[in-house]
């Protein structure tokens, strides 16, 4: 199975998607930014939309369901997936091809407030300050109103360090295991 921890720059997803991983038995974390990273380095540049951000590439999403497959396949268990996709279609052709895979996904939103959210980007000591980082913000808020929080379970890291997050996934996960029947009765995937 994967558990996707989806939300903006700033929400915790890398720091707790390390630590969901050490509370899920065999599980492994899977960064599909590193997919965008491969196409990135293409060279001369893939054409498209002029963009910094290579999610908007037709490639990608299919790509990182064909690596989540792949890997499944070769170890089996269970992927922890820290990825930001803000893009409703974007998440569901990531979804729709995971699902065409039988791979059950439990999707999940760390939140935070606006000023929590530029808090940790503006005082981040590893990246620092991060205009890149920053300008996902509205966007982020924007999706969270429209559909992200609809299609998720959602873990408000406002007042939450890495490890409680981490560890309310994990019993989440254990309690519940890939699929909520109730929680898919509601309209949500997740």
């Amino acid at each position: 199975m994967i558990v996707w921890l989806n939300g903006t720059h700033g929400a915790g997803k890398t720091t707790t998607s390390a630590l969901v991983q050490k509370l899920i038995p065999d599980s492994r974390v899977f960064d599909a930014e590193k997919v965008g990273e491969t196409l990135m380095d293409i060279t001369p540049g893939l054409p498209g939309p002029g963009t910094d951000n290579f999610q908007h590439w037709p490639p990608w999403r299919p790509l990182v369901v064909e690596t989540a497959r792949r890997v499944l396949d070769y170890t089996g268990g269970t992927l922890v997936m820290p990825m930001t996709v803000l893009v409703e279609q974007y998440w569901r052709e990531i979804s729709t091809g995971l699902a065409q895979h039988a791979i059950p996904v439990r999707h999940f939103v760390l939140h935070a407030d606006q000023d929590t959210l530029r808090g940790r980007i503006e005082g981040d000591t590893l990246l620092g300050p991060s205009p890149f980082r920053l300008k996902y913000l509205e966007p982020y808020a924007e999706a969270a109103r429209t559909w992200l929080h609809g299609e998720a379970e959602v873990v408000d890291t406002t007042h939450l360090t890495p490890a409680q997050a981490a560890l309310q996934i994990a019993e989440a996960v254990k309690s519940r295991g890939p699929r909520n029947p109730a929680f898919y009765s509601s309209g949500s995937q997740a």
